[in-house]
């Protein structure tokens, strides 16, 4: 088996999913006792939030590389990225490392395409619904990507940063997230990605008809069938 390292903690709530769902994944292949063989690197994302609010992309990755970094020095085979947003600066941390970053949206783009999705709604922070380092994963795989209007935008992003990756849950919140993905739906999207790893804490399938994908649960497969192969 080989070893996943987590590079988390922004927010720590979902790498607590990542690391739930890799282990599972993993017992459910191979039955038994069997566990994943995970190290993990939890940076203090406040510092991560405060580069993000200044733009600072480049302090950012200079953070996430030394955690890469310690990550391959202890044993890690391979690298998960436990964020979408962070995506955004894994060009620079691969040049500080000789494994491989598992890319986020990469995953989700085979997901969509095993599904047949050709058009999707996104949903994410700012960063991730604005900016090409993820939605150009998802248009070179052949995927229309959709993301809400302005005001809409600033609802999702708002609800990210000042409830979810405070671990709050607010049936508001819920409501006015599935009032923005049924705008999307009516614009043509046959699925919505849950592009920020904690949108899963507050939207499920249960909740939708349109097909959800969490990306954090698809990234976490991932890594666990990574983790058994060969």
């Amino acid at each position: 088996m080989k070893t996943i390292g987590l590079l988390g903690g922004m927010s720590w709530e979902s790498t607590v999913t990542y690391y739930k769902i890799v282990n599972e994944t993993v017992k459910k292949e191979m039955g038994g006792f069997h566990s994943a063989k995970v190290l993990l690197y939890s940076v203090d994302f406040a510092e991560i939030e405060k580069c993000q609010a200044e733009e600072d992309w480049d302090k950012s990755a200079a953070i996430l590389s030394a955690a890469a970094e310690n990550l391959e020095k202890a044993g890690a085979d391979f690298i998960l990225i436990c964020t979408n947003t962070m995506h955004k600066v894994v060009p620079q941390i691969q040049e500080n490392i000789n494994i491989p970053i598992v890319h986020i949206a990469e995953a989700a783009a085979d997901k969509l395409k095993s599904h047949n999705i050709t058009k999707v709604a996104l949903l994410g922070t700012k960063y991730t619904m604005t900016q090409d380092f993820y939605k150009e994963k998802l248009v070179n795989a052949g995927i229309t990507v959709l993301i809400p209007e302005e005001q809409e935008m600033e609802i999702v992003n708002d609800v990210i940063y000042n409830e979810l990756c405070l671990g709050i849950i607010s049936k508001e919140s819920k409501e006015k997230y599935l009032s923005i993905i049924q705008n999307l739906a009516e614009q043509g999207a046959e699925g919505v990605i849950l592009g920020c790893t904690e949108i899963g804490m507050l939207i499920q399938q249960k909740d939708l008809d349109l097909p959800v994908f969490d990306t954090a649960q698809i990234h976490a497969e991932k890594a666990a069938r990574l983790s058994l192969e060969g």
